[in-house]
């Protein structure tokens, strides 16, 4: 639970506190350390862990944050002394490779699983959300087209699937392809798409917001203050990425009023409506974090220029960020 809410020290005086840990106490500690992109940490602790104790999820949770943390060297190691690798060892694996954009070893590791097994969704959305992030719109459509022919019934899947190639292609600025699949999707998949939400804590209150919300009674003050954030930021040399824009721009529209209304930058700039300058501030949300390579530049130099510590968690793991413009996935996401 500790873990769960970011309080990794917590999490480690439990564990500490147990004097013969069993595999559940191992693996819940290394999957901590995993989910707050503490991944040095989660193997130095899983090289402890007796041998005997270790099982197929250990094993999982240890690549996981391996994975999360960019240790590929580590991975490799661990994933190579693994006797029987299941369906989620090889999974996390190849999640591992494509967040470092390792493709072809990536698809070395599916192509050998399916010999003798049925192909899993899971293996080939881990190498589409790596080309989404990569700007990778040929590989990205290729792979799809091979999910539409492998999981025909999975649609939840194949819908997840078309918006990481929608906004592939939006990345690269050909937006009328990104719209093909959209309406592609709408025809044959349904348009039912579930919004990014963010939710935050203050005073025991606890506060929702979408992209560009008006629904706050003070949402006018929380929409100045992310704008005065955001012109802040940029005095201080930060430039927004228009590749995270997934369709064009109106002519009331920049590309930092588009990337600055977030759900995520709304409930950053509410805690700074309340108190002028907070010291700490977490966020929660329900997807994985949009375009982490834009939030964590904005979120580490908002936690470095006001001096507060800021902790995101989203549907993958945690980010820690620092007062000394740092965060704890090290740059990795």
């Amino acid at each position: 639970m500790w873990g769960k809410a970011g309080v990794v020290e917590n999490a480690q005086k439990i564990f500490q506190s147990i004097e013969s840990p069993d595999v559940i106490t191992y693996s819940s500690m290394i999957n901590a350390y995993g989910l707050n992109r503490m991944g040095l940490e989660a193997v130095d602790l899983y090289r402890k862990m007796p041998h005997h104790l270790r099982n197929e999820v250990t094993y999982v949770c240890v690549l996981n944050a391996c994975s999360h943390s960019g240790l590929l060297n580590e991975a490799h190691s661990i994933f190579n002394e693994i006797p029987q690798k299941n369906k989620q060892v090889i999974a996390t694996m190849v999640d591992c490779l494509s967040r470092l954009y390792i493709f072809d070893e990536a698809q070395k590791l599916i192509d050998d699983y399916e010999k003798s097994n049925p192909p899993s969704s899971v293996m080939y959305m881990a190498i589409l959300s790596g080309a989404r992030n990569s700007h990778q719109h040929i590989l990205s459509k290729k792979i799809y087209d091979r999910m539409n022919i492998l999981f025909p019934d999975e649609k939840e899947t194949l819908k997840s699937g078309s918006i990481l190639v929608g906004n592939t292609y939006s990345s690269v600025g050909d937006y009328q392809e990104a719209v093909n699949i959209r309406s592609k999707r709408i025809r044959e998949l349904g348009t039912k798409v579930k919004p990014g939400v963010s939710w935050t804590e203050f005073n025991g209150e606890i506060l929702e917001f979408k992209v560009n919300d008006r629904r706050h009674p003070q949402s006018e003050e929380i929409h100045a203050k992310a704008k005065y954030i955001s012109d802040v930021l940029i005095k201080y040399g930060y430039n927004y990425d228009s590749s995270w824009i997934t369709r064009p721009l109106r002519d009331d529209e920049t590309i930092e009023s588009v990337l600055c209304t977030h759900s995520e930058q709304l409930a950053i700039a509410y805690h700074f409506v309340q108190q002028e300058n907070p010291k700490f501030i977490q966020i929660t949300k329900n997807l994985l974090t949009y375009a982490f390579t834009l939030l964590d530049g904005v979120t580490k130099l908002i936690a470095k220029i006001w001096q507060c510590k800021i902790i995101v968690r989203d549907a993958n793991g945690i980010h820690h960020f620092s007062p000394d413009g740092t965060c704890s996935c090290r740059d990795h996401f």
